[in-house]
């Protein structure tokens, strides 16, 4: 007979353990998210720009963005209105660029167009932890709050 009353509790505190262990799972990981986002260079969009515009010079005038993009994930932060937009990409300085040209969220650029104050960050995929680059952007965006806190507004392939 006590055994029957015990069962409640032992199930109540297996929910309680596996809720600390998710809990600190997710912390891990947000807080891995900000290393890497702290560990990066910030910019505005002009100093991006003018970074990704430069040339090797010579025929063709090469692009040094052209030699040294790379995959990873990007954050946007509109810092006017404390906003944050996430995104990803195999050839990061490349999707950055659409943003800030009229190419790519279109709510990030009539921001950036009325003049709101903009930093960029990227986050290579390459030694950042993460296996896949939707796993490095679907945390990086839990992790900046920007479903509901910023541009990014759907989920998925939606």
């Amino acid at each position: 007979m006590d055994f029957i009353f015990f069962i409640p509790f032992v199930l109540i505190l297996i929910l309680i353990i596996l809720y600390i262990i998710q809990f600190r799972e997710q912390k891990r990981i947000r807080e891995q998210i900000f290393e890497l986002a702290n560990n990066t260079l910030e910019l505005t969009p002009q100093e991006f720009l003018e970074m990704r515009n430069r040339s090797f010079g010579g025929k063709g005038k090469p692009l040094y963005s052209n030699k040294y993009n790379f995959s990873g994930v990007y954050i946007l932060h509109n810092k006017s209105k404390n906003l944050f937009y996430v995104g990803q990409g195999k050839q990061v300085l490349n999707r950055v660029n659409t943003h800030f040209i009229g190419r790519g969220n279109g709510d990030v650029y009539a921001d950036y167009k009325y003049g709101d104050q903009w930093t960029i960050k990227m986050i290579a995929l390459e030694n950042s932890g993460f296996n896949t680059l939707n796993d490095l952007e679907r945390y990086a965006i839990e992790t900046y709050d920007s479903y509901r806190n910023g541009y990014n507004k759907t989920r998925g392939n939606k």
